[in-house]
């Protein structure tokens, strides 16, 4: 998930100043003597990455260290975010993945080096969101860990488990709302409950988490961060955390319960046909099965979902999924990630991504981060040079962190019907009445084949004050109309040319679909250069993107276009199709 850096504030220097005096006084904690139950991982790693990993290959937060046979405790650490994921320990679910003999003595080695260095509180990894990822690994591959392992080495490893315990329970509380606390209180459950003499921090923690359920999911199963990747995260918490109460035949609380079954039909609304998640205000695709993975733990049947899902709209039919950002952009400090995304949307054909949004760039540096968030970096309409929301800029006085924090849209309308023929979506903001006088209404139509979807986007002056402002703004600017663009930004794997003498986009998906893009109405097309960010990668991958660009002149300016699905797919085509489809109704949950 994505992290801020930045220069700290008085008040953070002083959390982490209270965080390592109490994990040196949480390392003198009397060591817990072994586990209450036989554990069990909970979590599914990358085999891939395993592999790379244990040839000592590196790769975190958009970092690659080669260090072959080297401690990755003796690493440069090439920014906070790569030293803070060596220190949440997920990539032991990776190395577990892997799970033969040269894995489990990286894992080991790598895990004794870290309790000999920072066990007794050293070291950047004593926050109480790190620590609970931490825990929840340790406790998960505990087996696996100690395997061969001396009574000392056992002896050091429950001791570490102990300390860290016993510093969430004296911590958890300052972990920031959202993802951080529900990490830290889900660690604090799963230890406690998992190893014997620490029972007594399990109650309260409990109680908080079940606190933290009632304050921060919605009535929807939403966060108000609308980070899709982020709600399967503590979605995946949540499940962990009742199946550690059920393990001791302890029934989880009602409303940790109630939260999961509000969330399950909400993530399933927001996965793509290919079983992705929707990339919006900072999160990813998710890794490939983790979503199933969760759904299927969770026992929660599928049920249809109605109306918004945490703020998005979804039209499926077909093999074709859309899915549309109908609500407003998250505020205050739930929108420190955020995008100005507001009617941007994506379209998945199968297992093909066609249609996506440039995604999250936290990874590869502030800048990437800040144009990944921008109105231009996603599939809908922008006023040339302003983003449907303004960001705060890091480290300058407020919004010091990245805030949304002025001219955002301060109402989103939404109408969704169905008939027998399509699914219909009808959504328009007024991010920018303010600045231009404008609302940009966007209507999509997916048909019931899923093979075409129709798109209306209307730029207009809806009042005579919003009239006033238009034409204000056209006098003070010089301009000969409000100048916008319509951007269809391409996944990488989608080869784009332009057709019938630049008139339409021709798309050649990997299965071999053709998707082709036709417009009406005052516009010039064009082909650009794009990128997909996505976290996991050394760099930004170069794509496309299709612009459809045009002029307000008058008061009101409006274009239609149309995705449409090609008709003559070869036999050997449709083969690949149909196996794609086979694919995906087995992968259905």
């Amino acid at each position: 998930m994505e992290h801020v850096e930045g220069t700290p504030s008085w008040q953070e220097r002083r959390i982490r100043l209270m965080n390592r005096l109490h994990a040196r006084r949480a390392a003198r904690t009397q060591p817990a003597t072994g586990f209450v139950s036989r554990p069990e991982p909970r979590m599914i790693g990358v085999f891939s990455k395993g592999r790379q990993l244990a040839a000592g290959n590196f790769l975190f937060a958009g970092h690659l260290a080669e260090a072959p046979g080297a401690s990755m405790w003796d690493l440069d650490m090439p920014s906070p975010r790569f030293e803070a994921e060596l220190h949440g320990f997920r990539w032991l679910d990776d190395l577990a993945a892997v799970g033969d003999a040269k894995a489990r003595a990286k894992a080991q080695e790598w895990t004794w080096e870290w309790i000999a260095r920072y066990g007794r509180g050293a070291g950047p990894g004593w926050t109480p969101d790190l620590v609970g990822r931490r825990l929840i690994r340790w406790v998960s591959h505990a087996l696996f860990l100690l395997q061969g392992r001396n009574p000392e080495q056992s002896r050091l490893f429950f001791g570490a488990l102990a300390a860290q315990t016993t510093f969430l329970g004296r911590r958890w509380q300052v972990a920031a709302p959202g993802l951080p606390r529900f990490e830290a209180l889900a660690g604090l459950i799963y230890a406690s409950l998992s190893l014997t003499g620490q029972e007594r921090f399990a109650a309260p923690a409990i109680k908080a988490l079940s606190k933290e359920c009632e304050a921060r999911i919605d009535a929807e199963g939403g966060l108000p961060t609308r980070n899709p990747e982020e709600l399967l995260e503590v979605f995946s918490l949540l499940i962990w955390a009742a199946q550690a109460m059920m393990d001791i035949g302890k029934r989880p609380e009602k409303s940790l319960e109630n939260a999961v079954l509000r969330m399950a039909p909400t993530l399933r609304a927001l996965r793509h046909a290919d079983g992705a998640l929707a990339r919006f205000h900072g999160g990813s695709r998710g890794m490939e099965g983790r979503l199933d993975h969760a759904l299927a733990a969770s026992g929660i049947r599928p049920e249809p979902h109605e109306g918004l899902a945490m703020g998005f709209a979804r039209l499926a039919s077909g093999r074709s999924s859309v899915i549309l950002d109908a609500a407003l952009p998250p505020s205050g400090e739930a929108s420190v990630n955020a995008h100005a995304s507001t009617l941007a949307f994506e379209l998945t054909s199968g297992r093909r991504p066609v249609i996506v949004n440039c995604g999250p760039g936290a990874t590869f540096g502030e800048t990437w981060r800040r144009a990944g968030r921008a109105t231009p970096s996603h599939s809908t309409l922008c006023i040339d040079g302003f983003s449907s929301s303004r960001l705060g800029v890091v480290g300058l006085g407020r919004g010091k962190r990245g805030e949304i924090l002025h001219d955002l849209p301060t109402e989103v309308r939404v109408q969704q019907e169905a008939s027998p023929e399509a699914l219909h979506v009808l959504a328009g903001h007024d991010g920018y009445v303010a600045t231009h006088g404008l609302t940009h209404v966007r209507e999509l139509t997916l048909s019931r084949d899923g093979r075409t979807l129709e798109g209306v986007d209307t730029l207009g002056a809806m009042t005579e004050t919003d009239q006033e402002t238009f034409e204000r703004h056209m006098t003070e600017a010089q301009l000969q109309g409000v100048p916008y663009s319509i951007r269809f930004h391409l996944h990488p794997d989608v080869d784009a040319t332009l057709d019938m003498g630049g008139s339409a986009v021709s798309m050649a998906l990997v299965s071999g679909e053709i998707w082709v893009l036709r417009y009406t109405g005052p516009a010039d097309l064009a082909l650009e250069p794009s990128v997909y960010l996505e976290p996991g990668r050394l760099k930004p991958r170069a794509s496309k993107q299709i612009v459809l660009s045009g002029r307000v002149l008058d008061s009101a300016s409006r274009i239609d276009w149309t995705l449409a699905k090609a008709q003559d797919t070869p036999q050997a085509i449709r083969d690949v199709i149909r196996n794609d489809d086979e694919h995906l109704k087995d992968e259905e949950i």
